[in-house]
């Protein structure tokens, strides 16, 4: 495996938002197809107390200033979802490769400007999606890659997260607008994307949480119809007033076996078809409880111990996948193996503007059919 690009160098790379950010700023530093990590902030204080206590030493303060400098190759966006839009053209029109936290954008026409930037920029975009690189949904592309399923019947994901006293920006956010987390895994698994969907909101939302957005609903819940016209997937995003404890799911229901994970820290629910006995009304499942594997096996040595072992970091931050140690269950060093390589390897990172767009427009166009009382909203196909 090369550890460098076509030109002999190794990368240089950029952080831009340290409160999530710090997160990955040790990891880039550790890949070994990496020589270089700076970090931004303008939060002047954040980025000196981070800088000093784990060693990086360039730090810029604003956005315009990474873009400015000309040996950054790459940059990684971690900043409040209404700049994303924004921040990713700039960055791709500065000539420089781009990956940006969830979600893309928040409308249609900003995903077409998005994925037309990265085309003509002919530099690499990566949607860091943390839900495709989870323990569980590894274990469940594995399974579905040996055909353990048989043929997918159905799908169901869902978001439960309450934003209270989080930033400003999130307060009352359409949850629809922040469902990548719920529909990608789905789509992922299907390898598809969705054509058409059904959304109905429910429940009151506090006056002072729709003044922002003028979303009204605490609570969506959405049916979306897949390219094949085979499967059909149901997702629900919570992101006020409604109480639950976080998680993020999803379910996998096929003719020989289905996967269920309904709770964050619980293993998951396998269940195995058992042909039905002579007389016997029905066929039978079997059930099985399986912790989902660690697999670094699937990424350099040097970034192994961020699935096996707690990596320091912030202790003031106050972001549940810092504290954990390995990031969103374990799929922090995935995404920035993921995004390092197609650059390396000059190719399209997996999650790349299209598929981020495909994955993205369904929340966007389910909001908009909750608006309207459920109507049925067909989905753009980005390609």
């Amino acid at each position: 495996m090369s550890n460098t690009q076509p030109n002999g160098k190794k990368l240089r790379v950029a952080l831009v938002g340290l409160r999530f950010g710090g997160a990955f700023a040790p990891i880039y530093h550790a890949h070994p197809d990496v020589e270089h990590v700076a970090i931004c902030d303008t939060d002047e204080e954040l980025l000196n107390q981070y800088g000093e206590k784990f060693g990086f030493d360039e730090r810029f303060h604003t956005l315009d200033d990474v873009l400015r400098a000309e040996h950054i190759d790459a940059v990684h966006l971690i900043t409040p979802i209404p700049r994303h839009a924004e921040q990713t053209i700039r960055v791709l029109q500065a000539g420089k490769h781009c990956a940006c936290t969830v979600p893309m954008a928040t409308t249609i026409e900003q995903l077409k400007a998005i994925v037309a930037a990265q085309r003509s920029s002919n530099k690499n975009y990566m949607m860091m999606e943390t839900a495709v690189y989870t323990y569980q949904f590894l274990l469940a592309q594995q399974m579905h890659a040996q055909g353990e399923f048989g043929r997918i019947q159905f799908l169901r994901g869902a978001h439960y997260q309450d934003m209270v006293n989080w930033p400003p920006y999130w307060k009352g956010l359409p949850p629809m607008h922040y469902a990548t987390h719920a529909i990608a895994p789905l789509l992922a698994i299907a390898g598809t994307r969705a054509t058409k969907v059904h959304c109905l909101g429910s429940g009151v939302m506090a006056d002072e949480l729709v003044q922002q957005y003028g979303n009204p609903y605490p609570v969506e819940t959405a049916i979306f119809q897949l390219e094949d016209g085979q499967v059909s997937a149901e997702v629900t995003r919570t992101l006020f007033q409604t109480v639950r404890p976080y998680m993020e799911s999803f379910n996998i229901y096929g003719e020989q076996a289905t996967v269920e994970w309904h709770m964050e820290d619980e293993a998951l629910m396998v269940f195995r078809n058992r042909t039905a006995s002579m007389g016997e009304r029905g066929s039978k499942s079997e059930t099985e409880r399986v912790k989902a594997p660690a697999r670094p096996d699937l990424l350099p040595d040097e970034l192994a111990s961020h699935l096996t072992g707690q990596i320091e970091l912030d202790s003031n931050n106050p972001h549940q996948s810092v504290l954990q140690g390995n990031g969103h269950h374990g799929s922090h060093p995935h995404l920035v193996h993921e995004f390092v390589r197609s650059i390396v390897e000059e190719r399209q990172p997996w999650i790349h503007a299209v598929t981020a767009a495909n994955w993205t427009a369904a929340g966007i166009c389910a909001h908009e059919s909750a608006m309207n009382g459920g109507k049925e909203v067909i989905i753009p196909k980005f390609e």
